[in-house]
């Protein structure tokens, strides 16, 4: 989504920028770090995710800034992207946060999706932030007033997640094994994610030069 490439959200815990090739390194200079990421069984089964090539990554990265239908963030740490100028966001990256904008009969809802890929990084926090951040994004820049998270039956972290921000859960699918989970933005849900949020930043972004400040 092109309406993304130029901004970056600033919150507590994490930072929100857009996914450019930046972020998808030749393995000739430095490792790949989401193909670093995915090497691990867990989080595979967690997200229901397949290893990709390095051509399928750049194929993904052009399809979710070109597609209208995608949205997606990439999660920085906060912390150590504040912690010294000049930082490298691909140091800094934690995992990522996305938005499907693909039900034609409502476009209204969106389906969303957070992983904190960075094992070290998990439990404090950051995919909370990061789920709050996006969906407040959603709401007032993209029109959205429901969303949905599918999520795998046996990642009890993320289900126990989204239910503290409130989704409920409608369906369970045993052949996808996954549940969905919904949340509509009623007046006062919506009041309550903008205060959620009310302290997050939006600043201008440029690939490659997002220097705290």
């Amino acid at each position: 989504m092109r309406l993304n490439q130029n901004i970056l959200l600033l919150g507590k815990k994490v930072v929100l920028v857009p996914y450019t090739p930046e972020h998808v390194p030749r393995p000739t200079l430095r490792p790949c770090r989401y193909h670093e990421w995915m090497k691990s069984e867990e989080l595979r089964r967690l997200t229901a995710s397949e290893p990709l090539t390095l051509e399928q990554e750049y194929v993904m990265q052009h399809s979710w800034q070109e597609d209208a239908d995608k949205c997606t963030f990439i999660v920085l740490d906060a912390e150590k992207w504040q912690a010294q100028p000049g930082t490298s966001e691909e140091s800094c990256m934690v995992g990522d946060v996305n938005l499907f904008l693909t039900d034609l009969g409502d476009p209204s809802l969106g389906e969303i999706e957070v992983m904190i890929a960075e094992p070290s990084c998990r439990g404090q926090g950051l995919g909370t932030e990061a789920v709050l951040m996006m969906m407040s994004y959603g709401v007032t820049k993209l029109g959205l007033t429901k969303f949905e998270a599918k999520i795998g039956q046996g990642n009890e972290p993320s289900i126990r997640m989204f239910g503290k921000l409130h989704f409920e859960q409608v369906a369970v699918s045993s052949v996808f094994q996954e549940v969905t989970l919904r949340l509509t933005m009623s007046e006062p849900e919506r009041q309550w994610l903008l205060e959620q949020t009310s302290h997050v930043e939006e600043k201008p972004y440029r690939a490659g030069a997002s220097e705290p400040r």
